[in-house]
């Protein structure tokens, strides 16, 4: 019998086997060294911060509102007050400061240059304007709110944050293009004058709490300018010296360092309460609206102690979420600062991610019993306009900044939506190929493709 095509001697062809290379085999062999990977493209991706910022910001300011919503009905309703009464303030709030996040994203790094000594100006006179009897309000013991008529007040502490962080960024960028900053007088002046200012008008109102991020966002800003250690070390000394002083000669604050880690309900009922809302929450909390500790327990349940209520009705999983949205938020800020040429936007990026990194440690460590409670805000996430806004205004820098690289500018481009110009040039082509060849030109219209396809099927 004659034998197959495959083979001349009849018998079955002969197997191949064809030999795979050698990276195909270990990745497939290797899932996980295959997922290392893909994750690390993803991470070197040109456009993974621009994400990461504005996808990480949006969703905890989302989660905010729930968690403001939830943890507020009690507070409201025992001030006679509607049960939605604060969160239809923040949400005011968040509404007012998605348009700043805006506009300051597509603002030139020119016009937020441009913007530094005037937001630093209005700072200045608001927080000195907090001081003057009348205009300033005590609330919980510190006087540095200025009422804005009803129920509206204003914190221009917070705003102080961005000015720090703008002003210092373009003072140190100027300093960098004049090649000044070899000499620790240019280092240090008139940056930390001014910062020493702006701390003793903070502290004026006993908010020890703002004036310890306005430190953490001075050190910030001197060690990306390359502060040598020395110069680093006497700075922080000095201002370690200030506190001690501060902290001693107040009673309060020395009640809240000797709460830190404290079980003593009746001596540190905040911090106790905060720790037992976080522990019965279990791995999946209580489920939303359903905690128990905001019912009169746990006071500022709303604002600095936001993030135990999140503990005890979304549980474990729910603070890690927050946690790792904050992670991503801080690891997108500093790839930002570290690949851009601008010295600005270095400094300026550095600053922002230093502020809300270090304010988002202490309200959760003073929460979670190891830091002692500085009375500041989850930032995009705890109740208050005053630090919202300029936290989404500073959000919007970093996005940006993060839309500035060359690279991202690249990516952004080639993501435009180009249906519109494909059609148009398709069509524009095809009018000219028709009026070459004669025929008659195609025309996009939906009753002519339907009776041409009933024709062709033959129904009539």
């Amino acid at each position: 019998m004659p034998g197959s095509p495959g083979s001349r001697t009849g018998g079955p062809p002969a197997q191949r086997t064809v030999k795979r290379p050698a990276a195909v085999r270990t990745a497939r062999e290797n899932p996980l060294r295959n997922l290392i990977v893909r994750v690390r493209r993803a991470w070197d991706r040109p456009l993974t911060a621009y994400y990461l910022i504005l996808g990480g910001s949006l969703l905890i300011t989302v989660l905010g509102l729930v968690m403001v919503y939830s943890a507020s009905q009690i507070t409201a309703l025992q001030k006679a007050l509607p049960g939605s009464y604060f969160f239809r303030k923040q949400l005011l709030a968040a509404v007012i400061g998605t348009g700043l996040l805006l506009a300051a994203a597509r603002m030139p790094v020119k016009l937020h240059r441009a913007l530094a000594y005037p937001i630093l100006a209005g700072a200045v006179f608001l927080m000195a304007l907090v001081q003057v009897p009348g205009v300033g309000m005590e609330i919980n013991g510190n006087q540095n709110w200025i009422s804005l008529g009803g129920s509206f007040q204003m914190q221009p502490s917070e705003i102080g944050k961005l000015a720090l962080v703008l002003w210092g960024a373009d003072l140190i960028a100027r300093k960098q293009d004049k090649r000044l900053l070899t000499q620790w007088k240019h280092m240090l002046v008139p940056l930390v004058p001014v910062s020493f200012m702006l701390l003793g008008l903070i502290m004026l109102g006993g908010d020890m709490g703002t004036a310890i991020i306005l430190t953490a966002i001075l050190f910030g800003l001197l060690w990306l300018a390359g502060a040598p250690t020395r110069l680093f070390v006497g700075v922080l000394s000095l201002a370690a010296v200030i506190g001690a002083v501060l902290i001693r000669t107040s009673p309060n604050r020395l009640d809240r360092f000797a709460c830190v880690g404290s079980t003593d309900a009746d001596k540190c009922w905040q911090a106790v309460h905060g720790l037992y809302a976080l522990a019965s929450g279990g791995l999946f909390g209580s489920g939303l609206g359903a905690g128990v500790e905001k019912w009169g327990q746990l006071p500022e349940a709303h604002t600095d102690f936001i993030f135990a209520v999140t503990g005890e009705e979304l549980g474990l999983a729910g603070t890690l979420s927050v946690l790792a949205l904050f992670a991503a938020l801080g690891y997108a800020g500093i790839r930002v600062a570290g690949r851009t040429e601008d010295p600005f936007v270095r400094y300026a990026a550095g600053g922002v991610t230093t502020w809300i990194t270090a304010q988002a440690v202490i309200n959760i460590g003073a929460v979670l019993g190891l830091l002692p409670i500085a009375g500041v805000p989850l930032p995009l996430f705890s109740y208050g306009g005053s630090a919202l806004l300029p936290t989404m205004f500073a959000i919007g820098l970093l996005i940006a900044f993060a839309r500035d690289e060359p690279a991202a500018r690249a990516a952004l481009a080639m993501r435009q939506p180009r249906f519109g110009r494909k059609r148009a040039g398709g069509l524009a082509s095809g009018r000219k190929h028709d009026r070459a060849s004669g025929r008659e030109p195609r025309r996009w219209n939906t009753m002519r493709r339907r009776a041409s396809a009933a024709r062709s099927s033959g129904e009539r």
